[in-house]
């Protein structure tokens, strides 16, 4: 999805005094024109997770007929892009010929490489009714020997991702491998993204990783005596650490290994500053393909 904005000013910082948590980052809200994402990475204070770069919320919103997710063609280099949905869809069109709806439970990872361009808009037959979007979209920097490979864009239905039972939790392996179990979805290092929905009083042993960010989606959790609520990730040590569910709650658990430092201006992100301004001149001369399909309009340069 296209940033019309990138700044990572924080509006609120708590440090956290239990162990298991480094700190605690506050979803700040931004506004994409119809509806508010919660956005938490980038983040002044912590740029990363392993290779996650960019963490929104997208939602909780309800659109009335007509109004919803109009997002232009846009450009994206040298990252991949993880869309999941809670509620809602969302119709994808790419610069490679895809075109695939995006339903609750499905992972589209979109790998950019060298560039790709792509929309995220709604059918005609969505628009005609009122309906609900609630998401997350994510940003995964890629290595140095893969931030130019060649474009592509996979789709995993809901039912090719794993579901496991840990502890009476329901748990869902996104990516990378966790509790013994490995997802199909494709990663480019030591990835780690896992979902979990635990009721009142249940608690989960988290899985390792070098670095990780737990993120609350709704509901509210203790790590010690630490509370996280709804829309706040917690960035975690390397330590043992287990949550307890204070209420119904759903987390997103993302990390793994750190990538080194990252350049990142609105919708390019890379190891070399050189490869970005490239990339502004590029979409700027239009010498980014275009969407069949979704031709005439684009999201022009910020300057």
């Amino acid at each position: 999805m296209s940033r019309e904005s990138m700044d990572s000013v924080d509006q609120e910082r708590t440090e956290a005094p239990c162990s298991g948590v480094i700190r605690l980052i506050h979803a700040r809200d931004k506004d994409l024109g119809g509806f508010s994402v919660g956005r938490v990475l980038p983040y002044r204070k912590q740029h990363m997770v392993g290779p996650w770069i960019f963490f929104d919320h997208m939602g909780p919103a309800t659109f009335p007929p007509g109004l919803g997710v109009n997002v232009r063609p846009h450009p994206h280099i040298n990252l991949a892009t993880v869309t999941y949905l809670f509620e809602g869809e969302i119709f994808h069109r790419d610069s490679l010929g895809n075109a695939q709806s995006i339903h609750p439970g499905d992972i589209n990872l979109m790998v950019a490489g060298r560039g790709i361009t792509h929309s995220e808009r709604e059918t005609d037959e969505q628009k005609q009714r009122s309906r609900k979007l609630n998401g997350l979209q994510l940003w995964m920097a890629l290595p140095e020997d893969s931030e130019e490979v060649e474009p592509e864009f996979l789709h995993h239905s809901s039912s090719d991702i794993p579901d496991i039972d840990v502890d009476g939790v329901p748990v869902r392996v996104m990516m990378g491998e966790a509790y013994g179990a490995t997802s199909p979805v494709k990663t480019f290092g030591a990835t780690l993204y896992v979902e979990a929905r635990l009721k009142k009083g249940q608690a989960l042993v988290l899985p390792p990783a070098d670095e990780r960010g737990l993120y609350v989606v709704e509901g509210e959790l203790l790590i010690e005596n630490q509370t996280v609520e709804a829309r706040s990730m917690a960035i975690l040590d390397t330590s043992e650490v287990k949550v307890v569910a204070q209420t119904d709650t759903t987390i997103a658990l993302v990390g793994g290994a750190p990538l080194g430092e990252r350049h990142i201006f609105w919708n390019f992100v890379s190891s070399s500053k050189e490869r970005i301004n490239k990339a502004k001149a590029d979409w700027r001369e239009g010498r980014f393909p275009k969407v069949p399909g979704d031709e005439i309009e684009f999201i022009p340069l910020p300057e």
